[in-house]
C-alpha cells in the first residue's frame, strides 16, 4: 500500500500564490509518476500537473501552463506545486496521485493511488 498525504492548501487572494506539498510512503516502486489534480464542486476532476519518476519531465493542462510549476524531492518522497497568478477558477480540491511508471502523465488510468486532498481558495 502507499499513503499519500497533502498539505498547503488555504485561502488566497486572486493574484496570489500557494505551495502544495504531497508526502508519499509505502510500498513505492523503483519507478514512480506522480501527478496533482482538482476538482471543483459540480466539475469532473481534472489533472493540472504531472512529473515523471526522475523529475525531468513534466506535462501541464492548459489551464495552468505558466502558472503552476510541479517539482519532487525523490529523496524525501515528496512532490510540490507551486502555484502563482492565482484565479478564483483555480478553486477547488487538490489531489495527490501517483501509479507505476517513467514517464509524467495526466491520464487518470495512469496512478493507482490517491490522497486525500487539500482545499484550496481563491478569492476574487
Amino acid at each position: 500500500q502507499v499513503q499519500l498525504v497533502e498539505s498547503g492548501g488555504g485561502l488566497v487572494q486572486a493574484g496570489g500564490s500557494l505551495r502544495l506539498s504531497c508526502a508519499a510512503s509505502g510500498r513505492l516502486g523503483t519507478w514512480y509518476r506522480m501527478a496533482w489534480s482538482r476538482q471543483a464542486p459540480g466539475k469532473e476532476r481534472e489533472f493540472v500537473a504531472a512529473i515523471s519518476s526522475s523529475g525531468t519531465q513534466t506535462t501541464y493542462a492548459d489551464s495552468v501552463k505558466g502558472r503552476f510549476t510541479i517539482t519532487r524531492d525523490n529523496a524525501k518522497n515528496t512532490v510540490f506545486l507551486q502555484m502563482i497568478s492565482l484565479k478564483p477558477e483555480d478553486t477547488a480540491v487538490y489531489y495527490c496521485a501517483t501509479g507505476s511508471g517513467s514517464w509524467a502523465s495526466l491520464r487518470a488510468n495512469d496512478y493507482d493511488y490517491w490522497g486525500q486532498g487539500t482545499q484550496v481558495t481563491v478569492a476574487s
